[in-house]
């Protein structure tokens, strides 16, 4: 993660990853975001000009959902996500069909460069 940080000339401050299911998550999903969808990550930025910190809680459901559905490892779908929210912490948005297609484009190049050997090993 620190090469994702260091590309875009950030410091990594505190990142908690909070792993949990599908109810606690669209619990989380209702109360500060008022949305009743289930999602597979929810991200909440508490960063400083300059450090990046803040909490990432994922659906461990929705990554072995999203791995069945996408054909990959679980340990490859839950980087992808962990990797989504860093983007977001960054800075990254993806609330338009442009800015999601330039945040999926970050996900695969960091996945294929840098989390290769992480991914294909479950």
């Amino acid at each position: 993660m620190a090469k994702i940080l260091a590309d875009h000339n950030k410091t990594g401050g505190e990142i908690n990853i909070i792993i949990t299911n599908d109810y606690e998550l669209n619990k989380i999903n209702k109360k500060y975001l008022r949305r009743n969808n289930y999602t597979d990550i929810i991200t909440f930025d508490y960063s400083t000009e300059s450090e990046i910190n803040g909490e990432l809680f994922i659906s461990i459901e929705r990554i072995q959902e999203n791995a069945i559905n996408y054909r990959v490892s679980e340990k490859n779908e839950l980087l992808r996500v962990i990797i989504h929210g860093l983007l977001h912490l960054i800075g990254y948005d993806d609330n338009e069909k442009k800015r999601i297609r330039k945040m999926k484009s970050m996900e695969n190049y960091y996945l294929v460069n840098y989390f290769k050997n992480e991914s294909k090993n479950m």
